[in-house]
């Protein structure tokens, strides 16, 4: 156990007092208080030290609980240097952390910093050895498990009921970690059972309904299992025939309602959010309202087509989960249930969705349907089955290939509800080869027709200093130029586009100067845009007598100093500049004069009362002070060629015009006005380290506007400085069209070219091409899922298209898109109905999710907002937010319909309904 005295004496000291508090503790009596170390060693030892509270928590070790009154009192005795003192703390006394001191239980609801302190081993032991603890309390220890990456003392374990399958009276009540195994609590009920070693035993999980679940893996946690405190779990003994009695537990496999007084609709039940788990709410509302899949889990057929060994599933945890799920929210004893059995569960298969950060409905419905489709997938063993190109057969014999193919594979629930069969044909632009094949599919991803404009927001920055800055809004294409955006702002300002200068201005300095060829892609939304007006060019050419444009900086020296007080910090502020300056007029003198123009509108002249008057000779010297030149400190005398400005090591020479580029000749003595601000070539970030390589040199010299405080306070002006006005073009909104759902559709199934990045690969040419492909609707399912792609990506930009999409509740007609050959008598299996809607409202970054679905007993829509239920009606389905929709075949609702024609009990609860013919009929 390591120590931190000051010195070696100190240390022997610490230990000798450290050993005579620990006999006074052997003897049962309280320390005597020359018997402990000295105040500022016990300080340290217990807060500092390298076994001290402060050190950070290390997986699996032990920390301890010390009531914080007691402690807090310690903190006085130590920290008030008297060792004699009346605040000394006596014995270690957590009593007020106990609910009795039978049990010793904690109390519930203990908050580190208002009830406890955590301490380390080694700092537990030091007070102990001291102070002693109080007679007959145990240690509070508890380890330090790590779960998700963060690590934590797990203050109150998991409390598991352990009872036998046949005394489930007697249990007894165990403490696990979350980071203990199952096969720990199979061990430890073992011993606690007396349990011969030779004796076969297992572990159910009594779960929130009442029923039982197999705790199979071993191996996993006791987080990973979901096992929470109170959980009873029962332990089975293999009978000695070699059979187990499971059958004697289906007793127990009656629900115990929380509220028996509730009682409600069936599947009126809403979710409760867990922390940006909204996504994941909407589409379990949307599939627990898909009538068939409903009735197939509440009536157990389930149970019968688990499948604990196929490798590409989840051993059946996720359908039972789901199906906890279901028969809770069916149930009608729960206003709203809490998922969060299932949210561990799907974040233990797919990490993408562990944590609470917000994730997209649709992705969480795809991992879900394709998890339900692994757990009870009727294939036990999958064949190897290779797929076959169309060869010029015809489509009804590779369409009934492909499916008989799929099915040999995939035969579950969700193949029957979900599934459909897309014709996709390729075509290699080269020697025109075509390839056919027939695919399945789960829902339909379409697309929205895009405009091909967007909205720019942009500052113009005119020339003329007494304008202040537009802000106006343009309308661009998508895919131009920012030429395009120069040639629409010149329709609004009247200036020629050859007369603007696009840049990015981030942080007070510009970010980005854009050429006119750069796309108009590069530009994001949360850019900020300034468009300059300028009689120039920055890129200069030698003989030319173009103006010369420079970008200005605005800094301020700041009072911040280093540890020698000898540096003052510079600090960019206000919006950079892009100033055109004659060449006749490019010297420090004609630079300043320039600048004091363009910035006249927000900054004073001084007055006649700002200038003094002097003779030649002190003119010449204080001139040396007073010219605006290149110099860190502010002063300059004239520049030459290549000579570095002092003390900064900054070069005076200009790429443009050489040896000519900012003077070359004194101020002439005269009256003297008084300079307001220095200027200094710096670099593009702003700073003054402008090197002399090579590359340095010939690139373009930033300039910056240095100010001291007092003369910035005296004469700029902030409030005129920021103020702008607005175009009248600020106040336009680009309408949007609503589009039909049908358009989406029909994009949805138009040729398209292959992008570069996902070429294919030809087998007649034997190359990869960018071949022309083509999506067509062979064959669809019961439950048509239509996901509509809001959510747009490019390299630079990412968007949500809240575009109206208009869809119609009910008859929904896809004979137009079917290219099978149809069955005319029976129309209803190409119409539709609406079910359910998982609603995105919000942008990229930020959105809350609902849904809308309508109740299969009672035909009631209703309006699911997490753990908040509310009836609406169906003029309230259609929105901007409806993300993705639930379809069901009409010749299915009419089969689940009670024989009455109305909304009811399905009119036979079989587990496995034949398919539709809609599937057997491939033909």
């Amino acid at each position: 156990m390591a120590t931190v005295a000051a010195n070696p004496a100190a240390a022997a000291a610490a230990a000798a007092a450290a050993a005579a508090a620990a006999v006074a503790v052997a003897e049962d009596r309280e320390p005597q208080r020359g018997e402990l170390p000295g105040l500022d060693n016990q300080w340290r030892q217990i807060e500092n030290g390298e076994n001290g509270r402060e050190r950070p928590l290390r997986a699996g070790e032990s920390w301890f609980l010390v009531e914080k009154h007691w402690y807090k009192q310690w903190e006085a005795y130590v920290q008030g240097g008297d060792q004699d003192s009346g605040t000394f703390p006596g014995c270690i006394n957590n009593a007020p952390l106990f609910e009795d001191e039978t049990n010793w239980r904690l109390k519930e609801g203990l908050v580190e910093g208002e009830d406890y302190v955590l301490l380390p081993a080694a700092a537990w032991h030091y007070l102990v050895s001291w102070y002693g603890l109080e007679n007959g309390q145990p240690p509070i220890e508890r380890k330090v498990i790590e779960l998700s990456n963060i690590r934590k003392v797990e203050v109150y374990p998991v409390e598991l009921l352990l009872v036998r399958h046949n005394d489930l009276r007697t249990s007894h009540a165990v403490q696990f970690s979350n980071t203990d195994s199952v096969g720990l609590v199979l061990r430890t009920a073992r011993e606690r059972f007396l349990v011969e070693p030779q004796e076969d035993t297992r572990l159910w999980a009594k779960n929130s309904e009442g029923s039982l679940d197999r705790l199979y893996d071993t191996h996993l946690t006791v987080f990973d299992s979901a096992l929470e405190t109170g959980q009873l779990i029962i332990m089975e003994t293999r009978k000695k025939d070699g059979t187990w009695p499971s059958a004697q537990l289906h007793v127990m496999n009656k629900k115990i309602s929380e509220d028996e007084d509730f009682r409600g609709q069936p599947g009126i039940c809403g979710l409760t959010n867990l922390g940006n788990t909204c996504f994941m709410n909407s589409a379990l509302q949307c599939l627990s309202n898909v009538p068939q899949l409903t009735e197939y889990f509440l009536n157990n057929c389930y149970l019968e087509e688990l499948n604990f060994r196929n490798p590409l599933g989840m051993k059946g945890e996720i359908a039972e989960a789901y199906a906890d799920l279901v028969k809770q929210a069916w149930s009608g004893h729960h206003r709203s249930i809490v998922p969060h059995v299932f949210k561990n569960k799907v974040g233990h298969f797919a990490s993408q969705f562990l944590g609470y950060q917000q994730h997209d409905s649709q992705e969480l419905l795809s991992f879900l349907l394709d998890g339900l489709h692994e757990d009870l997938n009727r294939v036990k063993k999958k064949e190897y089955v290779e797929l076959c190109d169309a060869a010029g057969r015809p489509d009804q014999e590779v369409a009934q290939e492909a499916w008989q193919n799929h099915k040999r594979r995939n035969d579950s629930v969700i193949v029957d509800t979900f599934h459909g069969l897309f014709k996709s044909t390729l075509v290699c632009p080269d020697c025109g080869n075509v390839s056919v094949t027939f695919d399945p599919f789960c829902y339909l991803s379409v697309p929205l027709p895009i405009s091909h404009k967007r909205v720019l927001e942009v500052f113009f920055i005119p020339m003329d200093p007494r304008r202040k800055p537009e802000q106006h809004r343009l309308v661009v294409p998508k895919k131009g130029k920012i030429s395009d955006l120069c040639v629409a702002l010149s329709k609004h300002t009247g200036i020629s586009p050859e007369r603007m200068m696009v840049a990015d201005v981030f942080s007070h300095r510009f970010y980005k100067l854009y050429q006119l060829e750069e796309p108009l892609s590069s530009i994001l939304d949360r850019d900020d845009i300034f468009v300059y007006e300028v009689s120039g060019r920055i890129e200069a050419i030698e003989g030319s007598r173009e103006d010369i444009v420079v970008p200005v900086y605005l800094r301020e020296r700041t009072p911040a100093r280093d540890y020698n007080n000898s540096y003052y910090g510079l600090m960019l502020f206000g919006h950079p500049l892009l100033v055109s300056v004659p060449r006749d007029r490019f010297t420090w003198e004609g630079l300043y004069n320039v600048l004091m123009y363009r910035l006249s509108r927000y900054v004073t002249k001084p007055s006649s009362d700002d200038e003094d008057d002097g003779d030649e000779k002190e003119d010449d010297e204080e001139d040396k002070d007073d010219v605006p030149g290149p110099s860190t400190g502010g002063s300059l005398r004239e520049p030459e060629s290549e000579q570095p400005g002092p003390s900064s090591g900054v070069t005076n020479r200009c790429p443009f015009l050489l040896d000519n580029c900012l003077g070359t000749s004194q101020w002439p003595p005269r009256r003297r006005r008084k300079q307001l601000f220095t200027l200094q070539t710096v670099n593009s970030n702003g700073t003054s380290d402008r090197t002399t390589s090579p590359e340095e040199v010939h690139a373009q010299p930033y300039i910056a506007i240095d100010w001291e405080p007092e003369m910035k306070k005296r004469y700029y002006d902030e409030v005129e400085a920021e103020g702008y006005v607005k175009h009248d073009c600020v106040g336009y909104v680009m309408k949007k069209a609503p589009v039909r759902l049908q358009e989406c559709i029909e994009l949805f199934t138009t040729v398209e070219t292959l992008e570069k990045e996902n070429p294919w690969y030809c087998p007649s040419c034997k190359q990869h091409q960018l071949a022309t492909k083509k999506l067509d609707l062979w064959m669809l399912p019961e439950i048509l899922i239509i996901h509509l792609k809001r959510f747009s990506y490019t390299k630079f930009s990412r968007e949500k298209l809240d575009t109206l999409v208009e869809f119609p509740i009910r008859d929904l007609d896809f004979s137009e898109f079917v290219i099978k050959p149809q069955n005319e008598s029976n129309p209803e299996l190409y119409k539709y109905d609406l079910i359910a809607v998982s609603n995105h409202y919000g942008g990229m970054r930020d959105g809350h999710y609902t849904t809308f679905a309508c109740n299969k007993d009672s035909g009631q829509w209703h309006y699911f907002d997490d753990n908040s239920v509310s009836p609406v009606n169906e003029n309230q389905i259609e929105s901007k937010a409806a993300y993705v929709l639930f379809y069901q075949r009409q010749d299915v609702a009419r089969r689940l319909l009670s024989p009455d024609g109305s909304p009811g009990a399905p009119a036979s609860p079989a587990c496995s309904s034949p398919p539709s013919s809609e599937f057997m009929d491939v033909n």
